[in-house]
């Protein structure tokens, strides 16, 4: 650091001892240090006049900002240096501004873009489902006689199917997805770029018998046909509670409202926010069992934790 020399010229009229002891700086580079000589003095009667001259070292000390910025170079050299790197790390906050506001934009364009085809899937599949169920009982009504036996069958293959669904991607989930269909589902577990990844042909995939079953069931009379209409029902029923609790509210790729606020689907977020942190071997695989697979492998204060997590996330503490 930069040390400036100033020197205090006095006068004295009553001295010390002539040879008396010099006092000790308390440092040779202190904020204020005094470094003399006293001069001889002849001692008489009369007084005299003498001369002391007062060496004082002064630490002149740059501000915190300009011990950082400035490099070993001085004068003009020291200011270029000091506006350039400020130029230059204004323009870095405002690429990293830019940077960010795009990346806000993009996320909002996909989030909305994925709500459309969320919605639109949902609406259409549910009005469909509604009128092919209404529809083919009708028919089978026309004769004034009511298929009691098919109706009944038809119901309760569509509970079936919902739930065995929820058994079936647990088991798919660990034995195909997560082993030979890996390089699908691979893009389930990176950050996404755009509003869909690989991982959505599953979705698709599972359509196609539900589809499939439903159209068999529809145009067809009979307690076979009626079956495999419920078990494409349920099927279709399970996708799209899937889509709302995985996509939506666990993955937030689209907003679910008041689902959020319900506390069994909590638990299951929670429970499947877990098997992407791999803390049990990938458990659980399942969506809508997910609390219990966890309660199985000892999860459960894991389980607790992210609840409160997801909790004040949402209440923004």
């Amino acid at each position: 650091m930069p040390i400036g020399l100033s020197i205090v010229v006095g006068s004295t009229q009553a001295l010390p001892p002539l040879f008396g002891p010099v006092p000790k700086p308390t440092s040779f580079l202190g904020p204020t240090s005094f470094l003399y000589r006293r001069l001889p003095v002849f001692r008489s009667n009369s007084r005299h006049k003498s001369l002391t001259i007062c060496v004082v070292l002064e630490e002149r000390e740059f501000s915190s900002f300009e011990s950082q910025t400035i490099p070993t170079t001085s004068g003009k050299h020291d200011d270029d240096a000091i506006l350039t790197k400020l130029v230059t790390q204004n323009h870095d906050r405002q690429i990293s501004a830019a940077h960010l506001s795009d990346k806000l934009a993009r996320k909002k364009s996909e989030r909305f873009t994925y709500l459309v085809a969320a919605v639109m899937s949902s609406l259409g599949i549910t009005s469909m489902a509604i009128m092919a169920v209404y529809y083919r009982f009708y028919w089978q009504m026309e004769g004034r006689a009511i298929p009691v036996t098919e109706m009944f069958g038809t119901f309760a293959l569509s509970v079936g199917a919902a739930v065995g669904m929820e058994f079936w991607a647990r088991w798919a989930h660990r034995a195909l997805w997560h082993a030979s269909l890996w390089h699908m589902h691979e893009s389930h577990h990176k950050p996404r770029e755009g509003p869909f990844e690989l991982n959505d042909v599953f979705a698709i995939i599972n359509a196609v018998p539900a589809i499939a079953l439903l159209s068999y069931g529809f145009f067809n009379k009979g307690f076979i046909p009626g079956l495999c209409f419920g078990a494409g029902l349920g099927i279709t029923v399970f996708g799209i509670a899937y889509m709302f609790v995985h996509d939506g509210l666990v993955h937030k790729r689209f907003p679910v409202g008041p689902i959020a606020d319900v506390p069994y689907f909590r638990r299951v977020a929670a429970a499947h926010q877990l098997h992407h942190s791999e803390k049990f071997n990938g458990v659980p695989y399942g969506l809508f069992m997910g609390p219990k697979e966890l309660e199985e492998v000892g999860g459960l204060e894991e389980l607790e934790k992210e609840i409160n997590r997801r909790i004040k996330l949402s209440k923004g503490l």
